[in-house]
């Protein structure tokens, strides 16, 4: 799959198929992000991989996803829900880049995802605290994000803008996802 190809598929999913993700796709991915670039070489993220299945069940309540649609359209139910999870912390390490660090590794975690086929979910509305309390997690990690992980099982399409300049994100009757996006030309100046 060439690069163009892989961000054009790489979207965010929200309902999956119930399929295992394979534990050397699951490690390979971890592998790749551990030699990610990081700012002044810092590497201060740290990463939590929920694969147990039970584990799985018992933190997806408080993950909340497509805070753009109503909960009934939005939140994946049982028999779509994701496989795992990736929560990506900080160390508590002081760093003005953590954010930036933290944006390289979503990114390289969901394309590499999906290279193999994997969709993913990245999210910000998760009770971090809650899902602390069957993780084990250091007090001293500080969470950023989490990515859901699943083989996808609905599609999500790039559309152009609509005039009214609407970004919200749509679904048909099949429950596909549509997202807008700007034209090259509305965000880009070449001198």
């Amino acid at each position: 799959m060439d690069f163009s190809s892989l961000c054009k598929g790489c979207r965010t999913y929200r309902r999956f198929k119930q399929t295992p993700i394979p534990e050397k796709d699951l490690q390979e991915i971890m592998e790749n992000v551990r030699i990610v670039s990081s700012a002044m070489n810092g590497q201060i993220l740290r990463y939590v991989l929920v694969k147990n299945p039970e584990l799985v069940r018992l933190i997806q309540p408080y993950f909340h996803f497509a805070g753009a649609l109503p909960p009934e359209l939005g939140e994946p139910k049982k028999g779509e829900r994701p496989v795992a999870f990736i929560i990506v912390y900080q160390e508590g390490i002081k760093n003005p880049w953590a954010d930036i660090d933290t944006g390289i590794a979503a990114r390289n975690i969901t394309l590499d995802a999906y290279s193999r086929g994997i969709g993913s979910c990245i999210m910000g509305h998760v009770q971090f605290a809650q899902i602390r309390k069957f993780l084990d997690i250091p007090e001293i990690w500080i969470p950023k994000i989490a990515i859901a992980l699943g083989y996808p099982d609905h599609t999500s399409t790039i559309v152009d803008m609509p005039e009214s300049g609407d970004v919200r994100y749509y679904l048909d009757e099949e429950k596909q996802y549509y997202v807008p996006k700007r034209k090259l030309e509305d965000i880009l100046i070449v001198r």
